[in-house]
């Protein structure tokens, strides 16, 4: 068996270090691209876009960009101009973050913050209030 970097196939371990540091990096220079309002788009320029996370390929070479417009508003009308200004992200990111290769842009609506409202109302149900309320008496 050849020593090295070893992974067990069946585990595997998540994203590498360099993985997550690229796509902080990419994350930036989105964030900043849109922030500046340098990505010349009447949907884009129209709404505050949030970048959260960007999830790199293993080998570096897709990125996987999540957005979320401020307020949750127009989401496909921001998700398709994302979509038809994905050249000249490419090409700008190129020049922000110095990789061998521009990653090729995929980009998705985050959706942690539905899912963390969701968590927020089932937690706020009469249900979980009175089994918490038994338990705090239990004690």
């Amino acid at each position: 068996m050849a020593r090295g970097n070893h992974r067990d196939r069946d585990h595997p371990a998540g994203p590498s270090q360099r993985a997550l540091r690229v796509g902080e990096l990419i994350r930036h220079a989105v964030a900043d691209m849109l922030t500046r309002g340098e990505v010349h788009d009447p949907v884009l320029e129209g709404h505050l876009i949030t970048v959260p996370e960007v999830r790199m390929s293993a080998d570096l070479r897709l990125a996987t960009v999540y957005i979320m417009p401020l307020g949750g508003r127009d989401k496909q009308e921001v998700l398709d101009a994302l979509e038809r200004n994905k050249r000249y992200l490419r090409g700008e990111i190129a020049h922000r973050v110095n990789l061998k290769f521009a990653p090729d842009l995929r980009f998705h609506l985050d959706e942690r913050f539905d899912e963390a409202e969701r968590i927020e109302k089932l937690l706020r149900t009469a249900a979980v209030k009175r089994d918490l309320s038994d338990k705090k008496d239990d004690e």
